[in-house]
């Protein structure tokens, strides 16, 4: 029998996710003049897909590992998820700010509720519409700064774009899930990581044979060696298992309106690194989380009336 709801025990488990999840773009950034995107992506999945992978053999058993005739959707959600994801959110940080990615990363619930209307005809609250124009409108005052031309110089602009597209895949990757009926959240999560893992080496293979990234050295990897193991054990097992312990607990409204907390603290982050923000990229952050509290607590509205 699975356990009650225990709402200080997800409370618990969703504040370790924040705590995981929010260092992860500044500490990405600095990490990628040592190691380029492709390789940070693989390095974290190859070491964090191990552990993922001891960790299910452990809890659920060597049976766990097995598809069971599922290999090939597996597979395809992986690659969208894991490998889309790493590929174009650590290329696009690499020409933009930590700042931006989170704020753009934070857009996943009115991505899923767009996501939903163009592929099941189920079409959002007229409410729910105007938070996810006034979130879009508030990214958009980030990443340009209310100067749209401006936003193209030095390709930050371009970075943007890679993120948000990093965003889509994951959106599409959590979707995917409900196709899993039957796994655990640590199985699906193990079973789409490893084919995932692989097409992150797919992927540096190419990028390595095109001239657009390159092997990694020794040095390299001991120069950002405590930066890799906090990849590995915080940002992909324990944010993870923070994040699906949390939904459990505390409901998966409860636990998303707390990942908004991440992006404030990315910005808590880069301001205390030295970090000076205009007013209006302030006005532009404050104004997507506003927009997704109030689109959150409307959800929730709803669900107590149902």
């Amino acid at each position: 029998m699975n356990p009650a709801p225990n709402p200080l025990k997800g409370l618990a488990w969703i504040v370790l996710s924040i705590l995981c999840w929010a260092p992860m773009f500044p500490i990405a950034k600095r990490a990628l003049p040592y190691v380029d995107a492709f390789g940070l992506g693989t390095l974290r999945y190859l070491f964090g897909s191990a552990l993922f992978i001891t960790l299910l053999w452990a809890i659920e058993g060597r049976q766990a590992l097995r598809f069971d005739g599922r290999f090939v959707p597996a597979a395809l959600f992986g690659i969208i998820g894991i490998t889309g994801f790493n590929v174009l959110v650590w290329v696009g940080l690499g020409h933009t700010r930590p700042e931006h990615a989170a704020i753009i990363m934070s857009l996943q619930t009115p991505l899923i509720a767009i996501a939903v209307w163009l592929t099941r005809g189920q079409r959002p609250a007229p409410f729910v519409l105007g938070c996810i124009v006034a979130a879009l409108g508030g990214v958009f005052l980030v990443v340009t700064k209310g100067e749209p031309l401006g936003a193209f110089a030095g390709g930050g602009l371009l970075g943007d774009a890679l993120v948000l597209c990093g965003a889509i895949a994951w959106v599409a990757y959590t979707l995917g899930g409900a196709r899993f009926a039957g796994w655990s959240p640590l199985r699906l999560t193990v079973l789409t990581c490893i084919p995932g893992a692989v097409g992150l080496f797919v992927a540096n293979g190419i990028a390595i044979a095109a001239g657009v990234a390159t092997l990694p050295s020794m040095e390299a990897i001991g120069a950002i060696r405590w930066q890799l193991l906090y990849f590995s054990t915080c940002t992909v097992v324990l944010g993870v298992l923070g994040f699906n312990f949390g939904v459990k607990h505390l409901g998966p409204l409860n636990t998303m309106l707390m990942l908004n907390l991440v992006p404030v603290c990315v910005f808590g982050i880069e301001a205390w690194l030295g970090r000076e923000f205009a007013a209006i990229e302030l006005t532009g952050a404050a104004l997507v989380i506003a927009a997704l509290v109030a689109n959150n607590l409307y959800q929730r509205r709803i669900s107590a009336r149902a």
